[in-house]
């Protein structure tokens, strides 16, 4: 089963994230900030990484870099509230950009995407 990290500071949404990726059969794993996901991925390896951008401390742009300077080739979606973030170049490292809404089917597809083109067959 493939395995995704939710990188998200608010509750509800992490938990809606966590179910809706679980109903379509991935394993969910999830963390509150940039600090625990680093923590996390000093001894894990997730098939891809869900990032919302907007956190204390540690915000979605410099653990997308972080991220990706310890696994350059793990994909990563940052998910947030604001389409301006999409102009930063900092985010073009990631491999989809998707801006929050109460409808998830192009979180699902992006998830979905990555994973058929990045994720071990299992």
């Amino acid at each position: 089963m493939s395995r995704i990290l939710i990188v998200e500071d608010d509750a509800n949404q992490r938990e809606l994230y966590r179910q809706e990726l679980c109903d379509e059969g991935y394993e969910v794993v999830t963390r509150t900030n940039g600090e625990e996901a680093l923590e996390y991925l000093q001894h894990e390896r997730p098939d891809l990484v869900i990032l919302d951008i907007c956190m204390p401390g540690i915000d979605g742009l410099d653990l997308l870099s972080r991220v990706l300077e310890k696994d350059r080739l793990l994909p990563v979606i940052l998910n947030t509230a604001y389409s301006q973030f999409r102009e930063n170049y900092l985010t073009w490292r990631a491999n989809a950009y998707v801006v929050k809404s109460g409808d998830l089917s192009e979180l699902k597809t992006r998830v979905a995407e990555l994973m058929s083109m990045f994720a071990p067959h299992k």
